[in-house]
């Protein structure tokens, strides 16, 4: 090859290596799937808005998506879509719109709850949703999303009804799971992912209902195919359980947090929780796959391809929190396809696509499985990545206690953490108290990372909040009660303790339930237990008779305690008596009520997924009060993800400050914030109608109380 040639053949290498990166960056123009992709990497490689004009950045619109209701909002978490220049979302009360993305103005409103006027589906209160999804075959163009325990399809052009999809419109999930349908809780949040003419879906489910994964067909709701999370016999993972008959009576280990999808080669991602119970073992011994596993799982038959597994006999609620994402990186100097999981214990998973080889090493590290309880057998090891580092803090001890307040708050802190056990992530569970840092929440949660294919950095906020898990044994009692007393008690231990506590007095983020009989009847506090409402699950296995019961002990009811109980055997649904129960979900927290550790309580970080290495790292989030006394920025709890931009920025509201923030994303420079009418946990939307860039973030405040809303907020430049 002469010199010219060599010259040309070498303009045309760049030419097309350029043209790659261009084609590789240019189509992530639209944000027409929840995470911009079916990826799930957050990204737009719009660029109007950037570092040098975001402060001209100003609300362009806002939707009050239950027409200025009156009445308290739950959490928006819906992440929306942008179709042909209309907008998808749902409301605080899951009414699903349509709006005009670049006015706001409403198109047509969805509300579930008239056609659920339907005896033939069973209506469910819990009002999570984290997005919907949208399928078009020529004209045909639907909607697809869930309510409770129902799937609908909805057309995207009338918001009416797909009347030949399923039952009038929808599927019951509750069927199809291999057990009695009747005494199951299915309620997915997080949106189905789309492949093909196939949807699947898992989602929140009851402490006995099964999480497996399954593919339905869309035009019909027929379904196709289903994955066991919980193995049966002669399927790979089934002697991964002590107990040969958990397959059959054995919750949860579902993949509540979504899907990522390679759709070129046809491989779902799905992230699992843990088997029931949360914090004790004792009665499911072993590995129990495929609980809190990452799953590569063929799209089209529903083949397991590979998985992993990043905790061993979850005891902690570890549930993997969101949604893998695929990235391409440069790895050993070649480009590698990837799939990145993140974690509440705060770390980073890479591995391989196509057959989940680690891309870092990742170690059996031994921890303490030196369980107190008994019955209990903790595993001795659990994985930890080499790179990245840790996200956040993993282990807690008396220097990490937080002492910026006050000298006697800190001396208050000081005493209960002595009666404590503390240490390193992965502490046996006790019923003296086991400090867990990072939290049930997470470390990283449920909102996701953002990656940027241009730069190859990875942007997680993270929470770093200790909570104090007390586990307490049980009584266990006759099976058969003889007064409704009796049996309200042991129900309540059995299906309430877990959240409200053994004194009714609730903790964390669950309510005291003490006096509730003021604000229910027993008609209605059935009603609230088969239904559920909000973060609760309903309870449809639960006898009439276990109902009334509970409801006279919880009521207060004298009359009813005092009558015979009539139902059958409590705990007949074969699910072995559960030894421990725990006290419920308790921030370990100051009289002041900050967290009981120092600063950072919050975090954003950004990663080099070429090297696995920090760029940086700064607080996220903050106190008023506490910046007024000299304090530096101490980050804050936040829930919902960031968004990248070709632009320089990351946009983030997640915060419970309420503020909506762009920060730059190569320094972590904080360019703006505003405040939002109530806090933004959910992650933005970014889109573009007829040139102009928009951001778009659901305030419905948080779960923590304070200000809530009903707004979804669009912000643009403003007009010369």
């Amino acid at each position: 090859m002469n010199r010219f040639h060599f010259i040309i053949a070498f303009l045309w290498y760049v030419l097309m290596i350029g043209c790659y990166a261009k084609t590789d960056i240019k189509t992530y123009t639209q944000w027409g799937i929840t995470g911009g992709g079916k990826e799930n990497i957050h990204y737009t490689s719009l660029d109007q808005i950037d570092t040098n004009n975001v402060t001209n950045l100003k609300i362009a619109w806002i939707y009050n998506s239950e027409k200025k209701d009156t009445k308290r909002y739950g959490p928006m978490e819906c992440n929306p879509i942008i179709i042909d220049s209309v907008m998808y979302g749902v409301s605080p009360k899951l009414k699903l719109f349509a709006i005009n993305a670049s006015t706001g103005k409403e198109l047509w409103s969805f509300n579930p709850a008239d056609s659920m006027a339907n005896k033939t589906w069973h209506r469910s209160s819990v009002n999570m949703n984290r997005g919907v999804t949208y399928w078009a075959e020529g004209n045909d163009k639907r909607i697809i999303y869930t309510v409770g325990p129902i799937a609908l399809e909805v057309n995207a052009a009338t918001g009416k009804l797909i009347s030949n999809f399923g039952l009038n419109g929808g599927i019951n999930l509750a069927n199809g799971l291999g057990r009695d349908s009747s005494k199951l809780f299915v309620a997915p949040t997080s949106p189905v992912m789309v492949y093909k003419n196939l949807f699947f879906l898992s989602g929140l489910v009851g402490e006995e209902t099964p999480g497996h994964i399954r593919a339905f067909d869309v035009k019909t709701g027929k379904q196709k195919w289903i994955f066991h999370t919980i193995p049966y016999p002669g399927e790979a993972g089934y002697e991964t359980w002590q107990d040969s008959t958990a397959y059959k009576y054995m919750g949860s280990t579902n993949s509540w947090a979504g899907f990522s999808l390679d759709e070129k080669r046809g491989i779902l991602y799905a992230p699992t929780g843990n088997p029931t119970n949360d914090f004790y073992g004792g009665s499911r011994l072993g590995k129990g796959l495929y609980g809190n596993c990452l799953l590569a799982i063929n799209a089209a038959t529903g083949k397991l391809i590979w998985h992993f597994q990043t905790v061993h006999h979850d005891v902690w609620d570890m549930d993997l929190p969101a949604a893998p994402i695929l990235i391409t990186i440069k790895h050993n100097g070649k480009l590698v396809d990837a799939v990145a999981q993140t974690t509440k214990t705060g770390l980073i998973f890479l591995f391989d696509r196509e057959n989940g080889k680690p891309l870092f090493p990742i170690d059996e590290i031994p921890v303490n499985n030196i369980s107190p309880l008994k019955n209990e057998v903790l595993f001795p090891t659990q994985p930890i990545p080499r790179l990245p580092k840790p996200l956040v803090r993993q282990s807690f001890t008396l220097a990490d206690l937080n002492n910026i307040v006050s000298d006697s708050s800190y001396d208050d802190i000081k005493k209960r953490f002595a009666t404590y056990r503390s240490g390193k992530m992965f502490n046996p569970p006790s019923t003296e108290g086991t400090i867990i840092l990072p939290g049930f929440d997470g470390g990283a949660e449920w909102g996701g990372p953002a990656f940027d294919p241009e730069t190859k950095l990875l942007y997680v906020n993270t929470n770093e909040m200790s909570w104090v898990l007390n586990m307490v044994e049980k009584k266990l009692k006759q099976k058969i009660a003889k007064t409704n007393l009796e049996a309200g008690e042991k129900t309540y231990s059995k299906y309430c303790m877990n959240c409200h506590g053994p004194e009714r007095l609730g903790g964390g983020d669950y309510p005291s339930i003490i006096g509730v009989e003021k604000k229910y009847n027993a008609q209605q506090f059935i009603q609230l237990v088969t239904t559920g409402r909000r973060m609760m699950p309903g309870n449809n296995k639960l006898s009439m008779e276990e109902k009334n019961a509970l409801a006279s002990y919880i009521l207060n009811l004298k009359e009813e305690q005092n009558k015979p109980y009539t139902g059958t055997e409590l705990n007949n649904s074969g699910t072995p008596e559960q030894l421990y129960g725990f006290t419920g979900y308790n921030k370990f927290l100051t009289a002041e009520g900050y967290p009981a550790i120092k600063p950072p309580w919050g975090s954003l970080a950004a990663i080099n997924m070429n090297t696995g290495e920090q760029v940086w790292k700064i607080p996220f989030g903050e106190f008023e009060e506490l910046k007024a006394k000299g304090i530096p920025v101490t980050g804050r709890e936040n829930y919902g993800g960031p968004v990248v931009t070709a632009g320089g920025l990351i946009f983030i509201a997640a915060s419970s400050d309420g503020k909506f923030r762009a920060i730059n994303k190569r320094t972590g420079k904080i360019l703006l914030e505003i405040d939002l009418p109530a806090p933004g946990v959910a992650t933005p939307s970014v889109y573009e109608v007829n040139g102009k860039q928009f951001v778009v973030i659901a305030c419905g405040g948080s779960k923590w109380g304070g200000k809530s809303s009903d707004a979804y907020v669009a912000f643009a430049l403003q007009d010369k």
